[in-house]
């Protein structure tokens, strides 16, 4: 069977772009059981309550739910368990430092398989207020109805 390419997006977690200004990314590798990566590439996952924490020198996922797997026997997995992101040390250190700063969290953006190998795209945020939410709301807004008058009126020039 030949090998996968490229990459296929099994979730993604839009509200967190929205609830939290996002200062670093990292792809993290996930150490997973076989029914886990089954249900996933059944396309099965939600990243909706996730977060990530550093504990001992290392990053863990939690709280992402990742249903059984149908055909799963009584070996499958539970749906919501903590599981082991791999990423290099010097990644580890600086997430954690930035995060002994204070007011920093770790917040799964995505699952994905990239060449076959199930990664989870993690971000370094900050929380954003209520306002900065209708403020960066605002001004997608003010982009778009922009964007839209220079439309129109490129068309009238036609």
């Amino acid at each position: 069977m030949p090998r996968e390419r490229g990459q296929k997006v099994v979730a993604s977690n839009r509200k967190a772009r929205h609830d939290y200004t996002i200062e670093d990314t990292y792809e993290a590798g996930l150490v997973l059981t076989g029914t886990e990566v089954k249900s996933l590439r059944a396309g099965r996952a939600s990243l909706v309550d996730g977060y990530a924490f550093v504990e001992y020198g290392e990053a863990w996922l939690d709280a992402v739910h990742i249903p059984e797997y149908n055909e799963g026997t009584w070996n499958n997995h539970p749906p919501r368990r903590k599981r082991k992101l791999l990423l290099h040390k010097a990644q580890i250190l600086k997430i954690h430092n930035k995060i002994k700063e204070g007011g920093y969290t770790i917040v799964p953006l995505s699952i994905y398989f990239s060449d076959g190998r199930a990664k989870v795209e993690i971000a370094v945020a900050k929380g954003k207020r209520e306002y900065d939410k209708r403020q960066t709301l605002r001004e997608r807004q003010d982009k778009r109805e922009a964007d839209r008058a220079m439309g129109a009126r490129r068309h009238l020039g036609d």
